[in-house]
């Protein structure tokens, strides 16, 4: 994976694993300024890097648990994802959940990335479906 820091960013601790046996790194905010996040809304948080990763593969963006659990903020859209073919700046879409406003300052660790690999379809179209044991039984069908 390729990382290419954005100017002004250099001061920023790289992406990292923070234990032997982690699935994903601590990635950190690039913000100039606090930057406040009031109870039920979204901001979106720059990094302050773009990235080139091989054909095939995804980097996910996820939340860290510390934060959601203790603060209420989480990765809105997670897992997101950025593709192999993006090249911008990797950013994260954080929402409060919490009670309280949370405020993210420079260098803080707001999510983490884990490389995967991409498995693409190739869709057949059908008149029917084979049966299956479950059939249609969706949302709920199991019990509470």
């Amino acid at each position: 994976m390729l990382l290419r820091w954005l100017d002004g960013c250099q001061d920023l601790a790289l992406p990292a694993y923070h234990s032997e046996q982690a699935a994903g790194m601590d990635v950190r905010a690039a913000v100039v300024a606090p930057l406040a996040i009031p109870p039920g809304e979204i901001r979106l948080v720059p990094t302050g890097f773009a990235v080139a990763l091989s054909p095939g593969y995804e980097l996910q963006v996820r939340p860290r648990s510390g934060l959601a659990v203790k603060h209420g903020v989480t990765v809105v859209n997670a897992p997101g994802t950025i593709d192999a073919d993006y090249r911008g700046e990797v950013k994260v879409g954080l929402i409060n959940l919490g009670a309280f406003p949370y405020t993210v300052n420079r260098g803080d660790r707001i999510a983490q990335l884990v490389l995967a690999p991409v498995c693409r379809a190739q869709l057949l179209v059908v008149a029917t479906l084979p049966d299956s044991r479950r059939g249609e039984g969706g949302f709920g069908h199991t019990g509470v």
